[in-house]
C-alpha cells in the first residue's frame, strides 16, 4: 500500500517529541477531509504509535537516523506511511497481546492498537534497509467534503 499523491511528506529525527508535529500536520489534514473528532482522535492515536515504534524500535533512537512520514487522500480514506531506517523486522515475530502469558509484557500493543484504530495496517521492508507501515482509515463524510468534491469534479 502506498500513498497516492501525498498531499504532505514530512521526514523527521528519531525523536519522540517530533511526533508532536506529525500530529500537528496530520490534524490539519484530517479537518480538511471533515473529519469528526471521534475519528481524528483513532487516527492521531495509530500514527503516535507508528511513529513511536519507528524511533524507538525501527532506528533505535539513533539521532542521525530519520523517519520518513507520508500523508495523502484516496477516496474517502486516509492513507499514511510510516518508514523508518533501521534493520527491519517481522511482524509476525510480535507477541499477541491478548495472549494470557503476555497479557503483562510490553511489546506488541502498538501493533494491536495501530491494528484496531485503523482499517488496514501492512508492512513491507524498506528499499536500502528499515520497515514502511501503511495504514489507512475510512473518513464517513469524506466523500461528501466540499474540499474533496472540487479536486473531484
Amino acid at each position: 500500500m502506498t500513498v497516492p499523491n501525498p498531499e504532505v511528506q514530512l521526514t523527521i529525527g528519531s525523536r519522540f517529541e517530533n511526533i508532536e508535529l506529525v500530529k500537528v500536520v496530520l490534524d490539519d489534514c484530517l479537518q480538511r477531509l471533515g473529519a469528526d473528532a471521534d475519528s481524528r482522535h483513532w487516527v492521531e492515536m495509530a500514527m503516535r504509535e507508528a511513529v513511536a515504534n519507528a524511533i524507538k524500535h525501527g532506528n533505535r533512537q539513533d539521532p542521525d537516523k530519520k523517519v520518513a512520514i507520508e500523508m495523502g487522500i484516496a477516496g474517502d480514506e486516509i492513507v499514511i506511511s510510516v518508514a523508518d531506517e533501521g534493520a527491519g523486522f517481522d511482524p509476525a515475530l510480535v507477541h499477541d497481546p491478548l495472549a494470557p502469558e503476555n497479557r503483562f509484557k510490553k511489546d506488541g500493543r502498538g501493533i494491536f492498537y495501530m491494528r484496531s484504530f485503523m482499517d488496514a495496517v501492512e508492512y513491507q521492508p524498506r528499499p536500502g534497509g528499515g520497515t514502511v507501515l501503511s495504514m489507512r482509515k475510512r473518513i464517513a463524510n469524506a466523500a461528501t467534503h466540499p474540499k474533496l468534491q472540487e479536486e473531484n469534479s
